[in-house]
């Protein structure tokens, strides 16, 4: 339980909606698994996680997009009254520094863990998920990040993203970042095995959506071996045409 907040002079917010975050956040578990599941090797490091994590969560939230924007959270008494120390851009950076394959796959197994969660109180018996690719522009020469297909700034590197969002749910389910020229469907039949094996049942039925550019049969023999549908759109080629046009049974 936090304190009584009373939002007179010193304590006027403008992002009075990090309470509702923060405390859904606190009341579905979600800090508790970061805490328990995320480890880095540096004791140090365990310790000041939490603060650092709570403050990039705040910051995505109210749209910030660069680190040193958080100093626009530094004073704000919602902020501290979470016990958040939002600390100087760099201190983040060198936090953010100490994440590797191991502990950015522990925070994608975590996520995991709070969808199941969220999908077992929705005792939903069928889902829908959609898999698609964004584009992220960057400036410069971020690690990763190369040129590609970014209809935001043509010619600039860019990061592709893949993720996977529940329909019913309007819930994020996992997703990770690919370099800006990988092609659409690269890595997606991973993907969809990763998610079957971490939330499908037996009295769940699940069925993926996507757009033309994941038409490709490794990602169709995926599903089909898992035993989910799918709905994905296809380009009409002749031969396809053909065969829609004059099925046979």
């Amino acid at each position: 339980m936090i304190n009584k907040i009373d939002f007179k002079a010193k304590n006027l917010t403008s992002n009075a909606g990090l309470f509702l975050l923060l405390e859904n956040a606190k009341s579905n578990g979600i800090f508790d698994f970061i805490e328990n599941d995320l480890v880095f090797d540096n004791d140090s490091t365990n310790k000041i996680k939490m603060n650092h994590i709570k403050t990039m969560l705040c910051g995505h939230f109210i749209g910030i997009d660069k680190l040193e924007r958080l100093k626009l959270l530094q004073n704000d008494p919602l902020v501290n009254e979470f016990d958040i120390s939002v600390k100087e851009p760099e201190t983040v950076s060198r936090f953010l520094g100490n994440f590797n394959f191991k502990t950015t796959q522990m925070f994608r197994d975590i996520n995991f863990k709070v969808f199941k969660k969220l999908l077992t109180k929705s005792k939903l018996t069928s889902i829908t998920i959609d898999i698609d690719s964004s584009v992220i522009n960057v400036e410069g020469h971020q690690e990763g990040a190369s040129k590609g297909y970014n209809p935001k700034k043509l010619g600039n590197r860019c990061y592709n993203i893949q993720f996977a969002f529940c329909d019913e749910l309007k819930a994020y389910v996992t997703g990770f970042v690919r370099s800006g020229n990988t092609y659409t469907a690269n890595g997606a039949a991973e993907m969809i095995k990763e998610i079957v094996a971490n939330i499908k049942s037996d009295d769940l039925e699940i069925l993926f959506r996507m757009d033309s550019g994941y038409f490709d049969e490794k990602i169709i023999e995926t599903i089909e071996s898992l035993g989910c549908k799918y709905l994905i759109k296809a380009k009409s080629y002749s031969t396809l045409t053909s065969q829609v046009m004059t099925p046979t049974y």
